[in-house]
């Protein structure tokens, strides 16, 4: 599916000049397979609140709790698609599908996750969209005598791609990860209003401004691991980097350390803890802060820097049956641990980031996938990182649904070679910040 390009018609916003000029309507044409159907993205916004219409613009994001993704309303696209879209990582697998409002307003498109430990959750909401043609909300998905199909991407559209053709009889098309990654961002950060936003203790959410170009940039993706991708253009992107500490490290080393046994019961854990009491910190060493080097008292010195030098000085020996997952165990709280470790892989993350950029000339960093989960302590993080290490010349950008580029770009993935992009929310003009590429 693409984005309608403004050098197609389109019904719905032209030019004063062109306004009266008889034309074709295309908007809505149909292409060779699954996959290639035009979206109409004007008007589009996030659902807040289950609002049927836009929310108040400048507004910010209202998040309901980690890892809960806000429905996108699409008013003005009137056709059914006939796939539904899957990104199958190393620790969730996130699921896209347009539903058809049953009286004719539009649609909207759908975000759901699972535990790819779960995959059999997956295959079976997967099969209730393709067998039971329902969203289970009165929407319509496609008609009774369309049949769905899947768009994979990921890791596990290769390790489950026999697994779900079998369960649910139906073609599975496999996309490139990368790819899909930078399409879904692209996608994310040009079409949709109140998407992009920066966020600091100060200024919790800013939404981002429209500028001039929006390439090249960086998209730092967390999922499992950390990919960093320059983009250069719609379709020119360059793995440049990465790390194998991302949110894989984080739920596993927790898993250990106390008794979580979910992203989110972690986070939730994280978001109560305090770091002080496992990090070495600035204000341990110095007393205060070290002001000629910028380092406020509170700044880290060492993660996990006190808990040797509390048990030495407690007398306690190490015992493997004191050594729980309880989180409690040898005198240290699980909110405790959950912080730092959030903090340790969080500034790793924000740090190489900043050197990947700064090497590569790139001014916009993107944050994207499941390990944010809009989760206030890891944006701050990233976003102090990015401004320590830059001096304040570059900012971090997050997104609302950062979670899912890989499977809206699996879900959007057959973009004509001139695919042009437009302000979707009923201005006359294109967006002014996309250069088209006008290769034909």
């Amino acid at each position: 599916m693409s984005t309608m390009s403004p050098e197609e018609p389109q019904p719905d916003v032209a030019p004063k000049e062109v306004v009266n000029r008889p034309r074709k309507n295309t908007a809505f044409e149909q292409l060779d397979r699954p996959g290639s159907v035009r979206i109409n993205v004007q008007g589009a916004f996030i659902v807040d609140d289950d609002s049927s219409t836009p929310p108040r613009s400048g507004s910010p994001p209202r998040y309901t709790g980690p890892g809960e993704t806000k429905d996108i309303r699409l008013p003005h696209h009137k056709t059914g698609v006939s796939h539904i879209a899957v990104d199958i990582g190393g620790s969730l697998a996130k699921c896209v599908y347009f539903t058809q409002d049953p009286n004719g307003q539009g649609g909207k498109l759908s975000f759901k996750n699972f535990e790819t430990e779960h995959i059999d959750d997956l295959i079976g909401f997967m099969d209730s969209l393709v067998n039971g043609k329902r969203s289970g909300n009165d929407d319509c998905l496609v008609s009774k005598k369309d049949r769905l199909h899947i768009m994979a991407t990921g890791g596990g559209a290769y390790k489950y791609y026999d697994k779900i053709k079998e369960a649910l009889g139906v073609e599975v098309y496999r996309e490139d990860e990368m790819e899909c990654l930078i399409v879904g961002l692209d996608f994310f950060i040009t079409e949709i209003p109140d998407e992009v936003f920066t966020y600091s203790e100060e200024e919790p959410t800013q939404f981002a401004e429209r500028r001039v170009d929006i390439y090249p940039y960086l998209l730092v993706n967390i999922g499992s691991g950390v990919s960093m991708i320059k983009v250069s253009g719609p379709q020119q992107f360059q793995r440049i980097g990465g790390s194998s500490l991302g949110g894989g490290t984080l739920w596993g080393l927790l898993s250990l350390l106390t008794s979580a046994r979910s992203f989110d019961e972690m986070l939730g854990m994280a978001e109560k803890g305090d770091n002080a009491k496992v990090d070495m910190l600035v204000g341990d060493i110095y007393g205060g802060g070290y002001g000629r080097m910028g380092l406020k008292s509170s700044t880290i010195a060492s993660s996990f820097g006190k808990v040797f030098k509390k048990q030495v000085e407690s007398g306690a020996e190490y015992c493997s049956e004191s050594s729980t997952a309880s989180g409690m165990n040898r005198g240290f709280e699980p909110e405790d641990i959950s912080r730092s470790l959030l903090y340790a892989v969080s500034n790793n993350i924000g740090q190489i980031a900043y050197l990947q950029a700064q090497n590569h000339g790139l001014e916009h960093i993107y944050f994207g996938g499941s390990f944010i989960r809009g989760h206030k302590q890891t944006m701050n993080t990233l976003s102090y990182a990015i401004k320590f290490w830059s001096k304040g010349e570059k900012k971090a950008y997050f997104l609302r649904h950062e979670g899912y580029l890989g499977s809206v770009g699996a879900f959007i993935r057959r973009q004509p070679r001139n695919w042009g992009r437009r302000y979707s929310t009923g201005d006359e003009h294109p967006y002014p910040g996309i250069r088209f590429n006008k290769e034909v």
